[in-house]
C-alpha cells in the first residue's frame, strides 16, 4: 500500500465520529467491564509516573525558582513576560478552549494559526489531545470517566491527574471535527518544535534582541511564565469546581467565583460554562471579569471572528429561576405549616356545635379553628373571639369587623382542627389558601389542590 493511500486511510479514521456506536448504556457499561489500574503505590512508582508531564510540571518551578535567585528582573522583562503570559493564556482559553473544544465562535485562518502559536507555547498539548480530554470532561463530569474528576480531590484535579498514569481511560469523546481542520492537523504534526519555539525560545529571544536581557527572557518569560500559565488553566480544572456558587445548576461541581475567573484570565464563572458550554462568554455580566470574552469580541470588531454563539437570554434566566426556587423550597420546608385538609377531619355543623360547648372552636371559610392559646393574645381583645365561639365568623375576619393581615392569616392556618361538611368552600377560593402559601414552590406531584378533602368522619379525633 503507498504512503499516500495509507495517510488518507488514516486521515478518513480520524474524521469518523468516535462516538458513533458506542452503546445507550455506554458509561455504565465501560464502568462495569472496563477494569482500572490497581491504585498508585510506592514501589512501583518508576512505572506508575509520567514522566513526560512530571518532568515539565516539576523541573519548570525548580529551574523558575533557582534561576530567578541568581538573575535580576528587568521592568522590560517583568512588563514583556506578563504580555507574553496572556498571549499565551489566551491561546489555552479563547483558543483550545472556547473555539476549539467548543466551537463557541468561529476564527479566521490569521486568528487560527495565531491562537494555536500561542497555545503551543503554553506547553499543555497539542489542540487535538487538548480538547479529547475536555470534551471528554463535560461529557462525563464528575465520573469516573472524567479525566480530572473534582470527586477525586483538589490536588487531583488540579495536577494529580497529569504526574501519575491514569487509573482508567476517559469517556470516549468525538474530536473528528478537529481532524478536519489544517490547523489543528498542522499544529498537531509539528507540536513538539512548536513548543519548544513558542514556549522557551520566543520568549527568550524578543528579550534578548531588543534590551539584551537574554538570561531574564528565559528566567521569567520562558519559564516562570510558564508555571503561571500552567496552574492557572489547572485551577478551572480544580478551583473552579470548588469554591464559589452555583447559579445555574448544583447538580454537578462546577462554581462561580470573581478570585477563579482573575486568576484564568475569565474563566471562573465555571458554573454557567458548564450549563452553556457553547457560548462564547464565561461572564455574562458587563462587570464580570472576562478578559477571554473581550478578546473574542474584539477580534468580531477587528473582522477576525465571526458567528459567536450565546444561548438564549431566557433559557439562561429559566437556570437561575430554577435555582432560586430549590433555595426558596429549602426554606419553605424548614417552616411549619397548616395540615392538609386531607388530613383533618370532617365533620357536620351538630358535631362542630356540640364540641364548641368544650373549647373554644371558630369557623372561618369552611374550616374549623381551636384558638384557645389565642384567646388572650388576640390584638382586638378577648371578647371578638368569644363571641364567635361555635359560630361563622368569615364575614367578621375578611373585612366586616377587621379586615385582618397575611400574618394573621397565616396564624389563623395553623389552628386548623377539623373541615365543616358542606361548608367547605370550592378548593380554589383564596380564602381556603394562606398567603404564605398562594406562593408556594411546589413539585410535580404536589400541584393537586391540598384543600380537596375526600374524607368523611363524625369528628371523633378531632379533640386529640
Amino acid at each position: 500500500m503507498s504512503s499516500s493511500t495509507t495517510t488518507e486511510t488514516k486521515q478518513a479514521h480520524d474524521e469518523t465520529p468516535a462516538d458513533i456506536d458506542i452503546p445507550d448504556n455506554y458509561v455504565a457499561y465501560t464502568l462495569a467491564h472496563q477494569k482500572s489500574l490497581p491504585p498508585f503505590q510506592w514501589r512501583n512508582w518508576r512505572t506508575e509516573i509520567s514522566w513526560i508531564s512530571f518532568s515539565l510540571l516539576t523541573l519548570t518551578p525548580l529551574i523558575g525558582i533557582v534561576g530567578a535567585y541568581y538573575t535580576p528582573l528587568q521592568r522590560n522583562t517583568l512588563l514583556f513576560a506578563v504580555f507574553y503570559y496572556y498571549v499565551t493564556g489566551l491561546g489555552i482559553t479563547a483558543g483550545y478552549h472556547r473555539l476549539w473544544a467548543h466551537r463557541s465562535y468561529n476564527a479566521s485562518v490569521p486568528l487560527q494559526y495565531a491562537l494555536a502559536l500561542a497555545g503551543a507555547g503554553a506547553c499543555e498539548g497539542s489542540i487535538k489531545w487538548w480538547s479529547r480530554g475536555h470534551r471528554a470532561h463535560h461529557r462525563y463530569t464528575d465520573t469516573e470517566l472524567d479525566p480530572y474528576n473534582a470527586h477525586k480531590g483538589f490536588y487531583y484535579s488540579h495536577i494529580g491527574w497529569m504526574l501519575v498514569k491514569p487509573r482508567r481511560k476517559p469517556g470516549v469523546a468525538d474530536v473528528s471535527d478537529l481532524s478536519k481542520s489544517p490547523v489543528v492537523r498542522w499544529q498537531h504534526k509539528h507540536y513538539v518544535k512548536l513548543l519548544l519555539l513558542m514556549g522557551f525560545v520566543v520568549p527568550t529571544l524578543i528579550p534578548w534582541l531588543c534590551w539584551g536581557d537574554a538570561r531574564g527572557g528565559y528566567i521569567y518569560a520562558a519559564v516562570l511564565r510558564l508555571v503561571f500559565v500552567h496552574h492557572s488553566t489547572f485551577c478551572v480544572n480544580s478551583l473552579a469546581h470548588w469554591l464559589g456558587s452555583t447559579p445555574f445548576d448544583d447538580k454537578h461541581t462546577p462554581r462561580d467565583h470573581l478570585l477563579t475567573a482573575l486568576v484564568t484570565i475569565g474563566e471562573g464563572y465555571h458554573n454557567f460554562h458548564h450549563q452553556f458550554p457553547m457560548d462564547y462568554r464565561n461572564a455574562i455580566r458587563f462587570y464580570q471579569y472576562d478578559p477571554t470574552k473581550w478578546f473574542i469580541y474584539t477580534c468580531k470588531l477587528l473582522g477576525l471572528a465571526r458567528q459567536l454563539k450565546t444561548f438564549p437570554d431566557n433559557e439562561v434566566r429559566k437556570g437561575v429561576l430554577t435555582m432560586q426556587l430549590k433555595k426558596l423550597r429549602e426554606t419553605q420546608d424548614k417552616l411549619a405549616w397548616p395540615s392538609d385538609s386531607n388530613d383533618l377531619p370532617v365533620v357536620n355543623w351538630d358535631s362542630f356545635q356540640e364540641q364548641a360547648q368544650k373549647r373554644p372552636l371558630i369557623l372561618v371559610s369552611g374550616f374549623i379553628h381551636d384558638v384557645s392559646d389565642f384567646l388572650e393574645e388576640h390584638p382586638g381583645g378577648r371578647h371578638l373571639l368569644v363571641k364567635m365561639i361555635g359560630k361563622d365568623a368569615t364575614t367578621a375576619f375578611f373585612g366586616g369587623v377587621y379586615d385582618h393581615s397575611n400574618a394573621a392569616h397565616n396564624l389563623l392556618a395553623m389552628k386548623r382542627v377539623g373541615v365543616l361538611h358542606g361548608g367547605h368552600p370550592h378548593g380554589l377560593d383564596e380564602k381556603l389558601i394562606p398567603p404564605s402559601q398562594r406562593l408556594k414552590i411546589a413539585r410535580y406531584n404536589e400541584l393537586s389542590s391540598p384543600y380537596a378533602s375526600s374524607a368523611w368522619s363524625d369528628g371523633e379525633g378531632m379533640l386529640g
